[in-house]
């Protein structure tokens, strides 16, 4: 029961769950602990006086939550069974002869893995030095890599160089790896350059396939880079039934779970 708590007590316990759920809202705490969300501000305002929390419109997110990216290696390492299902259904998507956008991320270099050995023949756009590399050698495969400065850790090429390689090109399909993936918010990211570069690829793409773990399903990070009516395809090792990816199917976007049984067992 978490009715009743002490303050001392109700603190420790919210500051448990901004830890392990990352967000928290006012209203779903003060159900919870049968007090009013008065209180539960208070509560977070203490809880932000000791880092442990930020406070955002409408609750609060673990200190540095919406613009603290994990690592490159961290997140590589994170999901990378179920990362691997979602990179061999993106490939799958692919048509032979296209133009393709593969973004930067750890999702997008396992796309580019699942690629090989396709014999696809595409054109690929990256501003990923890692997916460059991958496909370096692959047969009958041409790679661009985008200009710009180089991120280090992720290896991405960011800055207006990035963002102007695009403006020379029309691509058939983008491959967009992000942060968050959410139905009303649609996709954002961590860093504003990374999420910069990635509207610039969208803008010259005729399709928007995005390639989201389950654990981005919902989440809404800093900056804001498609709206739900640029996305034409979610793929995602998420269950079918996930309110994020219920919202997207109902606003017209086409979504392929993979995995769905065993994702959906898990959650």
């Amino acid at each position: 029961m978490t009715a009743g708590l002490s303050a001392h007590a109700r603190r420790a316990a919210i500051a448990a769950r901004i830890h392990t759920d990352r967000e928290v809202d006012f209203a779903t705490l003060a159900g919870e602990f049968d007090v009013s969300e008065m209180t539960i501000r208070r509560d977070i305002e203490r809880l932000e006086e000791q880092g442990i929390a930020r406070r955002v419109l409408g609750g609060a997110i673990a200190y540095g939550g919406k613009s603290t990216e994990p690592s490159f290696d961290a997140r590589a390492a994170d999901s990378a069974d179920e990362k691997l299902h979602i990179a061999h259904a993106v490939a799958d998507l692919l048509r032979p002869r296209e133009t393709v956008i593969l973004d930067s991320g750890s999702t997008v270099l396992a796309v580019a893995r699942a690629v090989k050995g396709r014999n696809l023949g595409l054109t690929v756009i990256t501003p990923s030095v890692l997916v460059a590399v991958e496909l370096a050698d692959e047969p009958e495969t041409t790679i661009l890599l985008t200009g710009g400065k180089v991120r280090p850790g992720e290896l991405s090429l960011i800055g207006a160089e990035a963002e102007d390689f695009y403006l020379r090109y029309n691509c058939d399909t983008y491959v967009m790896g992000i942060a968050g993936v959410d139905g009303k918010r649609g996709a954002s990211e961590y860093h504003r350059e990374e999420g910069n570069v990635k509207q610039a690829a969208m803008r010259s793409a005729d399709r928007v396939i995005v390639a989201a773990d389950a654990s981005k399903l919902g989440r809404v990070q800093l900056i804001n880079v498609a709206p739900v009516s640029a996305i034409s395809i979610l793929v995602t090792d998420g269950p079918s039934t996930h309110p994020a990816v219920e919202a997207l199917r109902a606003s017209g976007v086409s979504v392929v779970c993979v995995n769905a049984e065993r994702s959906a067992s898990t959650r």
